[in-house]
Formats: C-alpha cells, structure tokens, sequence
C-alpha cells in the first residue's frame, strides 16, 4: 500500500475519529487528516458520507469507508503487513472481538451519552447503567493487561478513546469511575503508555469544557 493517498475526516473530540487514528498510528500509516466543523460540514464530507453525513471517514484512493469499527478493521486488512494485527487471526476471537466492539457502542456510549444528556431520574437511570456496563466490560477484562489478552488490539481500541470523557462523565454524573471500575482505569492508563493513544486523546479538562458548551445548547 506504499504510496496510496490516505485522507482522515474527523473532528477533534470524536471518539469515532480517535479510534481510527488511534489504528492509523499503529499500523504506521501516512496520512492527512482534515477536521471537520459539524456545524458547517464540508462537501468532501457530504459526497464521501451521504448516508450518515457524520465523521469519521477514511478516504483510501478516493474511495470513502465509513463507521469507525468498520474503517479500523479496513486499515487492519489494507494494511496487513504493517504490524501489529489489530484482530486476532482464529475467527472465533476474531468474532469475540467485534461482539465486544458492538457492545461498547451499544451499550456504554449510549449510557455514557446520556448522563451528560439527561437530568434528575433520566441521569441517575443512566449512570447506574453506565456504571453496571463498565463492570461488564471490566470482567472481560479480568486479570488480562488488555481486553482481549495479553496484546492491545482492536477492542482496546474500540474503548480507549472513551477515557478522555472519564473526568467530564464523573464532573457531570457525580461518579467516581476509578472507585468503580479500577482494573478499568488502570487498564486505561496503561494503554496511554502507548504513543498512538497518549498523542490522539485531548486533554480530559478540555473535553469537559466541550461537554459543558453542548449541555448549554442543549439547553
């Protein structure tokens, strides 16, 4: 893939786009990234995403590939010979990967999202659902330095940028994450010992800003 043109559309704050570029880093992959300003989206970002209309997308040779978990396990097959696999190769834990990967969106984003969305009982149903999905995923995690074993790959990947929303979740929600849930905050720490995560994620102080200014609009 030596010479191919690689474009990233993505917005600094999205969890989406750091999964991609947290993958694009890993494999070694050269690329330009563009950001995107949501509220006044870009053309390129409309033709290569008329469907969903959202970032991240990956522009390989002019072809677009869209959803963040789909463009990860793109880069890991575009780029096979870069190491390192970000799937396992046997297909049941290739399988037991995505399941996993499914789960966080479906299941902790949503909760998460919510807390920062909703007020009174609506927060309170979320954050205990939040709380009770993280130690799922904590038990998953088990006595392992990563979510699927011993290497960090594609399910780590899949979580890792939720960590940066860690301080503004437990600001907003009134909840304490590292009491919780802490083999999941020290697993979290350990994957920012790695130079593609610790150099996408922004500063938790500024994602809380963030989070703060979309709660005012939201009213």
């Amino acid at each position: 893939m030596a010479g191919s043109e690689v474009v990233l559309l993505d917005t600094w704050v999205s969890l989406f786009g750091m999964r991609v570029r947290i993958a694009l880093a890993e494999k070694d992959v050269h690329y330009e990234r563009r950001e995107e300003d949501l509220t006044n989206k870009s053309s390129l970002l409309l033709q290569m995403n008329p469907v969903h209309k959202k970032v991240p997308v990956l522009i390989h040779d002019g072809k677009p590939i869209c959803e963040s978990n789909i463009i990860v396990q793109y880069i890991d097959e575009a780029w096979q010979n870069n190491s390192p696999p970000l799937l396992p190769s046997d297909p049941y834990l290739k399988a037991q990967a995505r399941f996993w990967a499914d789960f966080i969106d479906k299941k902790i984003y949503d909760a998460g999202t919510r807390i920062w969305r909703r007020k009174g009982e609506e927060q309170e149903i979320a954050k205990k659902e939040f709380i009770d999905w993280m130690k799922v995923l904590e038990g998953q995690l088990g006595e392992n330095s990563y979510l699927m074993g011993k290497s960090f790959g594609y399910v780590d990947i899949a979580m890792v940028p939720f960590y940066c929303w860690f301080y503004a979740l437990e600001k907003i929600g009134n909840i304490s994450i590292e009491k919780e849930c802490p083999k999941l905050v020290a697993w979290a720490k350990r994957c920012m010992e790695r130079e593609s995560v610790s150099k996408t994620l922004p500063d938790p102080h500024k994602v809380y800003e963030y989070a703060l200014e979309l709660m005012k609009k939201l009213g």
